[in-house]
């Protein structure tokens, strides 16, 4: 088994980076979803409201986070500030301090992304000395993990054969395959069985330097409906449909690819093309 695809979302919501190599951090991979959309009372903004999201393209330089749309001048966003005016902001259930990324963002992002429900949208990045704790009913005793503006975990892992087996099914209910891009994995690996991911307990790299926890199958919902290209819906409930048919945790909703928490291996890197094993859950 090998490392196939790294992929990077430095805005929640935003499209993604693909990398060869990267760093692993507390958080996820670095300068993973340390930026995010919100409104003007804080709270956060994604493509399951805007899926036009989807059509700003992100850049990282040594300098800038650049954001770019096909109708509007590229934006720079100094990486190297941390003396922004603080916001509270919330994601979920869970509020933290984040920095304001100031008017021109906040400008910028109504040009391309228009009216949202008649409130202005923000650029925040999350402030270096929040703590954003993991869910701790799926850690095992005496874990502890935090993440930035993901969802809920700092690591999504996937294989590349339960993507297989859902085109599989996709296409003998006569729809288009969809790629990986519409789940936004942060790690793919070539896994020969499809889901195998769901059973194991860690995915483990570098001889064991690096380990990964899985802690919890990720429900999916209807951003996988969202073509990462364009921000358009293409077919309604696809393929977020079918994953809920094919039924593959044997509960409600659809179920694709595992939460993970970093066990071993901060500050190392990993690369594309790297074996990977993994152990029973």
């Amino acid at each position: 088994m090998n490392i196939t695809q790294l992929n990077v979302y430095p805005v929640k919501s935003l499209r993604g980076i693909s990398l060869d190599r990267a760093e692993l951090t507390e958080r996820g991979l670095a300068h993973d979803r340390q930026w995010m959309v919100v409104d003007d009372i804080g709270r956060f903004v994604t493509q399951r409201q805007l899926p036009r999201m989807a059509q700003i393209a992100v850049r990282l330089t040594d300098e800038s986070l650049v954001l770019e749309h096909p109708e509007a001048t590229p934006l720079h966003v100094p990486l190297g500030r941390e003396d922004q005016p603080r916001l509270p902001v919330h994601v979920w259930d869970d509020q933290c301090q984040a920095l304001d990324e100031g008017a021109e963002a906040a400008e910028w992002l109504g040009a391309v992304l228009g009216d949202f429900k008649g409130s202005g949208l923000r650029l925040v990045r999350f402030a270096p000395d929040q703590r954003r704790a993991v869910e701790t009913q799926f850690l095992t005793p005496g874990e502890q993990a935090h993440t930035a503006f993901a969802d809920g975990y700092p690591y999504l892992m996937v294989s590349e054969a339960s993507l297989a087996e859902v085109n599989r099914v996709l296409e003998a209910k006569g729809l288009a395959p969809v790629p990986m891009e519409r789940f936004r994995p942060s790690i793919v690996v070539d896994a020969a069985e499809p889901f195998a991911e769901d059973g194991w307990g860690e995915l483990v790299l570098q001889e064991g330097a690096v380990r990964l926890g899985l802690r919890k199958p990720c429900q999916r919902c209807k951003i996988t409906t969202v073509d990462q290209a364009t921000g358009e819906i293409a077919v309604p409930g696809e393929p977020l449909g079918t994953l809920v048919q094919m039924n593959t945790r044997l509960a409600s909703g659809g179920y694709f690819g595992q939460n993970a928490i970093l066990l071993a291996g901060e500050g190392r890197s990993i690369a594309v093309g790297e074996p990977a094993a993994s152990t029973p859950r």
